[in-house]
């Protein structure tokens, strides 16, 4: 795959930890482009697998999806017209046994009926209003196909299905192979999706895993079955024996209790596109691995803990605006669902935890925050690593190793280079947030921005000296390391008042000494 070029204007922006609507468009629209790779290569994968790894009929059975999804995308549905799909979706053809198949023709779709409200926190928000200067959030906005195939969590179905279908892998055994055909299965109930948006007739059967079958973006049904015969006509889709109604843009109600719907909170801003809580997907929290560092597991809010969200969400807004437009700016632009984590042991009320994936473009991944403020700060933190490892696919910025060996202040542990670059990233755009919140914020709360700039401008100073002087860079990560420290340089012309900035270095060589003190000793010679 050839790289695309990025411009040096782009390349000073994020290296500043910016970023304008076209510099973020850019990351999208790379982003959305190489989603529809991964899930060509999964096709790939599967049509190469031999049948001792990937059953006949699940190959078949994936081709009749994504058939059924393709007819999705050229259905114009209610609402925006959909745009044929172009070159660039890679077109499936059904197999003429196709189970996965378009209904007889109906009447046109419409809303649903009415009926108990979804759980949707903005059951009336809708779709970002069309700004010129405003990222596309989608190859094509107006078709539902590219909205499911653009949604994060698709990525990491798509990495587990690949690692699994790699012909180097491990030698097929039962389970494996069970487990793929679950997770082929999958990829049918994203289609019955897109075709419902679409508002597209069909009918076909489902594959619930563990009791439960989850339709992205609609909701879950808990169900005894392991197939489940699904059909949609004119805004109702009948599931089994329960029939459920979809609502405009997110979610689906139903009177059985056998259903849950999925939950979104309202537009960062009004006229914003609302935000996902996704607590439903199979795939949106990680398998733990030993380098995950405070990450918790899943959360499963009650009607309580998503009432706390929204309250918190509905502020989160006006706090990231205080941090200057640019940071409100990405957030709209970048930020696709939140995935909602179990708070860690014993930080309840005192923090949170937090995290991004490089194979889910658009999602973050964090515990109840406790105020806007410091959901704010999360997202700032967190959206630089997104757009740092969206770069990082479309140049080479380093080539350490991942040798971890680097002191990084905010971390007990050592660092390998790329998560020291990542790190310093993050906290150079929190300590720019909190020096605007505390040169714009009244009086009051001037203090508490001070302090934080200090301490992130503090362990930013501490870590640039090792991404400089690395000699591992590439010509491209040398221009961007030196924005970094040019933008690091240029926050120093507003500094914190001197006992906050006192107090910054004073902390950051205190765990400089204890880190010291912790690593290995070497023997002399």
């Amino acid at each position: 795959m050839i790289l695309p070029a990025v411009p040096e204007e782009v390349l000073a922006e994020l290296g500043r930890t910016e970023g304008s609507a076209d510099t973020l468009a850019l990351l999208v629209r790379d982003q959305d482009t190489r989603r529809l790779l991964l899930l060509r290569a999964v096709l790939d994968a599967a049509d190469a697998a031999g049948p001792a790894l990937c059953p006949p009929a699940a190959r078949a059975r994936l081709r009749e999806d994504w058939a059924l999804l393709t007819a999705a995308d050229r259905t114009t549905a209610p609402g925006p017209p959909a745009r044929t799909a172009d070159p660039g979706f890679p077109a499936r053809t059904a197999d003429p046994g196709s189970r996965a198949r378009p209904a007889d023709p109906g009447p046109p779709a419409r809303t649903a009926a009415p009926g108990p409200p979804a759980r949707s926190a903005d059951p009336g928000s809708r779709a970002r209003s069309a700004d010129p200067g405003f990222p596309a959030r989608s190859a094509d906005p107006g078709s539902p196909a590219r909205v499911r195939l653009g949604h994060p969590l698709l990525g990491p179905w798509a990495r587990r299905c690949l690692t699994v279908l790699d012909p180097r892998g491990a030698a097929p055994t039962d389970d494996r192979r069970r487990e793929l055909v679950l997770d082929l299965a999958h990829f049918g109930a994203v289609a019955v999706v897109a075709a419902a948006r679409a508002g597209l007739p069909f009918t076909t059967e489902l594959t619930a895993r563990d009791g439960i079958l989850v339709l992205p973006s609609l909701g879950a049904l808990r169900t005894p079955e392991t197939r489940v015969q699904v059909s949609y006509r004119q805004g109702r889709m009948t599931l089994g024996r329960v029939t459920v109604h979809l609502e405009s843009g997110s979610g689906a109600w139903s009177g059985s209790r056998a259903w849950t719907s999925a939950y979104t909170l309202p537009g960062l801003v009004p006229g914003a596109a609302p935000v996902p809580l996704d607590d439903l997907d199979p795939y949106r929290v990680p398998p733990r691995e030993p380098d995950q560092y405070a990450l918790s597991g899943p959360a499963a809010p009650d009607e309580a803990e998503r009432k706390r969200w929204l309250q918190t969400w509905s502020g989160t807004g006006a706090a990231l605006r205080t941090g200057g437009t640019g940071r409100l700016t990405e957030a709209l632009a970048l930020l696709r669902c939140l995935i909602p984590l179990e708070m860690p042991p014993g930080a309840a009320g005192r923090g949170s935890c937090s995290g991004t994936r490089r194979e889910a473009f658009g999602a973050l991944l964090s515990s109840a925050p406790a105020t806007p403020l410091a959901f704010a700060a999360t997202i700032v933190h967190e959206l630089q690593h997104t757009k740092l490892a969206a770069l990082n696919e479309m140049v080479e910025l380093h080539r350490a190793g991942p040798a971890a060996r680097y002191f990084a202040p905010w971390r007990p542990d050592p660092r390998p280079y790329d998560g020291l670059l990542q790190g310093a990233y993050s906290h150079l755009a929190l300590a720019d947030f909190f020096q605007r919140r505390a040169l714009t914020a009244e009086p009051a709360r001037r203090e508490g921005a001070w302090t934080q700039y200090a301490r992130y401008h503090a362990q930013v100073g501490a870590a640039l000296p090792a991404l400089v002087a690395s000699s591992d860079l590439t010509t491209v990560g040398r221009r961007f390391v030196d924005e970094m420290a040019a933008a690091h340089e240029g926050l120093a012309a507003h500094p914190a008042p001197r006992g906050h900035t006192a107090r910054a270095q004073a902390y950051v060589e205190a765990v400089r000494s204890l880190w010291t003190q912790r690593q290995p000793r070497r023997e002399s010679r």
